[in-house]
């Protein structure tokens, strides 16, 4: 949905920074100030910031920034039009409606139907659990060793032991046989409509937004499956969604845990570790690896420590590896999963086990090892090779070495020997190593030029934005077009805009960015302060210093792109003037 930039900065100047967050965070005026602790990475010092002249927040600690929608979409995971929605209602703006195909209407029709009907069903569950009907339901539970408290936290319930007492509910609360099929909840069969759940205790579903979007169930008694989940349906992916990540993705542990099961999730939550998830009853995918990197970079795994939580964990670690996450493994032994440690070695014990938690990198040589008899010569060549193999997916040489010398330590491997066999390996695994690595040199060198570039507008912008003063005097030298990197153009073009008419306003330019990643550096340049503790004479010669390199940056640039004669004498007598530019402060 598309909102005027009017109506949006109409929306944003409604809802005071300060107050909004003061819904989530305990903030403290500090100066001009409001500071607390970070909600996005765990921290025992407020590094937080709120900045009411400015609108926007910022945290020294993480580098998290930006303006009042940004915070509810990374806090509350919400898209960019739900923030706008939330946050309009708060200030009691109402939207203009959302025209939608008739194709789009009925998709949106069936999925708030969907989410309706999971509403009810979640409700019907839960009061059954603790009637007289649910009894052992509410006993296998407290059998758990669960309290009413996590019971009611989680919304688990009960299904009857009747096959269609759910079916009968909703149809008296006015669904239809369609929209009920359409859920997942109802099946159909020659005989009519049956409750997909029954005689199980019920586990919802949530989304991010404590929605419920379906349904796992675990039979009692002997019946098979063991478990069931709901199928997937237009608000179910179960290949995108993670059971427990309405709540861990508030945590301040700085991680996240992946268990196997609900009862895992459930079982570290009551004892405090409350950054626990699970897959939904679906292998580990790619899509559950990028909807944890939104909220972490690391990630303990805590699967079962039998031959199938193994091999669960082995698909589960490249998965998370290629999303970019640094990965651990916590080890279960003696015990099978985190609910059996728990409860018979206590959460303290379980604390320590996070800590002890094994590189997974290291864990996938220790289980490949068991494959080896390391007392037949050949299957100890094999092994060595294998271990060869897998550093080589190391592109960085750094960290290859690094790990060289980590797994040789580790599994007493000659450690000469593992690198001449990587070395005969990389051969035909990357090419020539010494062209490679000069190709690599030049890579290096490119980027790092880039990269200065880059820092030098970076800096420059912060000076304008930090000192308004410094626009006239330079206005006539650097424009918006000196800033040829793309992310500072389109920032430089905002800021100079906004300058031209005396004022600077870096929440609006704020809500120009729309990915999370730019929103983060624009708010870094709005936070941060270059002049501080320099005299005068030291922030004149750094202005000038940066200004130069700034306009020599975009002529060489000019320089390099253009064909035109006349363009090119032009850039030549800029260059000359530069040499003598000198602008006082």
């Amino acid at each position: 949905m598309y909102y005027p930039d009017d109506l949006i900065e109409e929306i944003r100047l409604k809802n005071d920074i300060v107050e909004v967050i003061s819904d989530y965070v305990k903030l403290q005026k500090k100066g001009s100030s409001y500071f607390g602790l970070c909600p996005f990475h765990n921290e025992k010092s407020p590094s937080f910031s709120v900045t009411p002249s400015k609108q926007m927040y910022y945290c020294f600690g993480c580098g998290e920034g930006g303006n009042v929608f940004t915070f509810l979409m990374k806090y509350e995971n919400d898209t960019f039009p739900e923030a706008v929605s939330r946050l309009a209602d708060r200030a009691g703006i109402e939207l203009p409606k959302a025209e939608y195909s008739n194709e789009e209407k009925k998709d949106r029709d069936i999925k708030t139907k969907i989410l309706e009907v999971n509403k009810e069903a979640a409700k019907f569950f839960y009061h059954q659990l603790r009637s007289p009907n649910g009894e052992q339901g509410y006993r296998y539970f407290k059998e758990r060793g669960l309290s009413d408290e996590t019971m009611t936290k989680f919304g688990l319930g009960y299904s009857l032991k009747y096959s269609n007492s759910l079916y009968e509910y909703l149809k008296k609360k006015g669904y239809d046989d369609e929209i009920l099929k359409e859920s997942g909840l109802v099946k159909y069969s020659e005989k009519g409509m049956y409750d997909a759940f029954w005689n199980r205790v019920m586990y919802p579903i949530m989304d991010n937004g404590n929605k419920v979007i379906g349904f796992g169930g675990r039979v009692l008694g002997d019946g098979k499956p063991k478990y069931i989940n709901s199928p997937e349906t237009k608000v179910f992916d179960k290949g995108r969604n993670l059971y427990g990540m309405n709540f861990a993705r508030t945590s301040r542990r700085g991680n996240i845990i992946i268990c196997e099961g609900y009862m895992d999730v459930i079982a570290l939550h009551q004892a405090g570790v409350d950054n626990a998830v699970a897959s939904l009853g679906t292998a580990f995918t790619p899509g559950h690896a990028h909807m944890i990197k939104r909220y972490t970079d690391q990630v303990l795994l805590t699967f079962d420590s039998d031959g199938a939580g193994v091999k669960a964990a082995l698909r589960a670690i490249p998965i998370l590896r290629n999303a970019g996450l640094s990965v651990k493994v916590i080890n279960m032994r003696p015990y099978k999963d985190p609910d059996e440690l728990i409860k018979n070695m206590g959460t303290d014990e379980f604390e320590k086990r996070i800590v002890e938690a094994e590189n997974a990198f290291i864990y996938e040589i220790r289980m490949l090892m068991n494959q080896f008899d390391l007392k037949d010569p050949d299957e100890k060549t094999r092994f060595y090779g294998q271990v060869a193999d897998r550093l080589l997916l190391f592109s960085d040489e750094m960290e290859r070495n690094v790990y060289v010398d980590t797994v040789c330590e580790e599994f007493m491997i000659p450690k000469e020997s593992m690198e001449r066999l990587v070395y005969k390996k990389s051969l035909t695994y990357t090419g020539e190593p010494a062209a490679q690595s000069r190709v690599n040199e030049t890579e290096k060198n490119t980027k790092k030029q880039d990269d200065g570039v880059k820092q030098s507008q970076k800096i420059l912008l912060t000076w304008l934005i930090e000192d308004n003063t410094i626009y006239d005097k330079i206005k006539s030298i650097i424009t918006e077009s000196d800033f040829i990197d793309p992310f500072y153009n389109k920032v430089a073009t905002k800021l100079f805009e906004q300058l031209g008419r005396g004022e600077v306003n870096p929440a609006r330019i704020l809500s120009s960015f729309t990915g999370e990643d730019e929103q983060k550096e624009a708010a870094g340049l709005f936070h941060a302060s270059l002049s501080e503790g320099l005299s005068n004479q030291e922030k004149e010669k750094s202005l000038n210093e940066i200004i130069k390199k700034v306009k020599n940056n975009s002529l060489d640039y000019v320089s390099n792109t253009t064909t035109d004669v006349g363009v090119l004498q032009n850039t030549i007598k800029e260059k000359a003037k530069l040499r003598n530019l000198h602008i006082s402060i």
